[in-house]
């Protein structure tokens, strides 16, 4: 059976039991969704799949990366994107197209033409399932990357502690990407308080190798750009050693113990007169 043939006959089996193959269709895949799917959804989002993959077919052609089959990627695009965010697996994504395999089967005749038919039909739907599921991988790489970034955004606050000082207390390991964060959300924060002063707190951060120096420079040198002096506090024992060790220079960088040290002194350099705290004021 010639390629037109082929896809003739399958417009023929497809169209004269459309609505009972359809909805047996939507019957399979809802099923093997777990029922987090209302069947109507699903019935909703594989008829207008059904519908163009009869048109494609229509044209004589069986190349599912053809231009006939155009819409039918674009139908299957969309819903790949949302079983991704649904939660569903690439398994459970793919079967949406699969299960026609098996409500087609039972319509076929036996007869050679038929076998012939249901092939290269299967060959087709096999094409299009491995492209919901690239579709399915990109869509979780994207969902990654975005949940990867909201998490940088998380675990990098920055906050007002006094007027025109700003604070930035930093947990954790220390790289490009983080830093790069910090570095645009300080600068902002700079801009919308109208601080003179950023404290980069590194209390939280479990060591201080040559990198890390690097970034913390990095930015220091474009808070100064914007016309604010930075100070990092948190410098504890093991981590002075450390970079005394890799001979790391902070060059005139501040740099204090404590968060509380940094804040008395951005205060001192803003201007503000502090009292004395009863053990200074016994010394």
């Amino acid at each position: 059976m010639a390629g037109g043939g082929v896809s003739d006959r399958l417009v023929e089996l497809l169209s004269v039991q459309g609505e009972n193959l359809g909805a047996n269709w939507a019957d399979k895949v809802t099923g093997r969704l777990g029922g987090r799917v209302s069947r109507a959804e699903v019935h909703q989002e594989l008829q207008e799949i059904y519908t163009a993959l009869v048109a494609a077919l229509g044209s004589g052609s069986l190349d599912g990366h053809g231009d006939a089959y155009g819409e039918i990627r674009a139908l299957l695009t969309e819903l790949s994107r949302n079983r991704a965010r649904q939660g569903f697996t690439p398994t459970e994504t793919a079967v949406s197209v699969f299960a026609l395999k098996e409500v087609l089967e039972p319509s076929l005749s036996g007869k050679g033409g038929d076998l012939q038919a249901y092939l290269q039909f299967a060959a087709l739907l096999d094409t299009l399932g491995l492209f919901t599921i690239e579709v399915y991988a990109a869509t979780r790489e994207e969902l990654v990357a975005a949940q990867a970034e909201q998490l940088l955004e998380l675990s990098t606050p920055v906050v007002k502690l006094w007027d025109g000082v700003i604070g930035v207390p930093l947990v954790g390991t220390l790289d490009s990407a983080r830093t790069m964060v910090v570095m645009e959300k300080m600068l902002q924060a700079l801009i919308d308080t109208g601080s003179e002063h950023a404290i980069i707190d590194i209390t939280g951060v479990p060591a201080v190798d040559t990198e890390v120096a690097q970034h913390l420079l990095k930015t220091v040198v474009a808070a100064r750009l914007m016309g604010a002096e930075c100070t990092i506090s948190g410098i504890r024992p093991q981590i002075a050693q450390t970079v005394v060790a890799l001979g790391i220079n902070f060059g005139d960088i501040v740099t204090k113990a404590t968060l509380a040290d940094a804040l008395r002194h951005a205060l001192r350099r803003s201007g503000v007169t502090l009292s004395a705290t009863p053990q200074a004021r016994a010394r």
